[in-house]
């Protein structure tokens, strides 16, 4: 069986950032790496379930809005998979960093948090988004940032 193009990347060489997953036609998927892999320092679920809601939110209305395809986590606990048509690859870059800055800066209730809205409502908390996206924010915000895997 073919192995899929996720699996040939070394993941113990991989580093937290934002990388170039693959592109499949106008579709871009974005590897937003928030963890160093098989180190055991892997997000919990809360944390992972409280980011996926506030970013998903925020980047569906940042001015990538009508060009988002997906948001969601890793189930490896140490990121998160963007797909992006017509991406540009520094407009995403933008758009990621002003999302985690946004959800730092945020005030209010978390987004999607009633048991209508979300099929595991309690697992939710602002203050564990706001602390991976200021985490992720100052990764992205300290390295220079190519795209590509290592």
């Amino acid at each position: 069986m073919k192995k899929i193009s996720s699996f040939t990347v070394d993941h113990d060489r991989l580093e937290p950032g934002i990388y170039v997953s693959r592109v499949d036609g106008d579709i871009t998927t974005f590897d937003l790496r928030t963890r160093k892999p098989n180190m055991g320092d892997y997000m919990d679920n809360l944390t992972m379930h409280s980011l996926e809601h506030m970013f998903a939110t925020y980047i569906r209305n940042s001015e990538l809005a009508s060009d988002v395809l997906y948001f969601g986590p890793m189930g490896c606990q140490t990121g998160f998979y963007l797909l992006i048509r017509n991406a540009d690859n520094i407009s995403v870059l933008k758009a990621v960093k002003g999302t985690l800055a946004r959800i730092v800066e945020h005030e209010g209730e978390m987004f999607g948090a009633s048991r209508a809205e979300c099929g595991n409502y309690l697992n939710l908390d602002i203050n564990a988004a706001k602390l991976e996206a200021k985490r992720y924010f100052d990764i992205l915000s300290s390295q220079k940032i190519d795209f590509l895997y290592k």
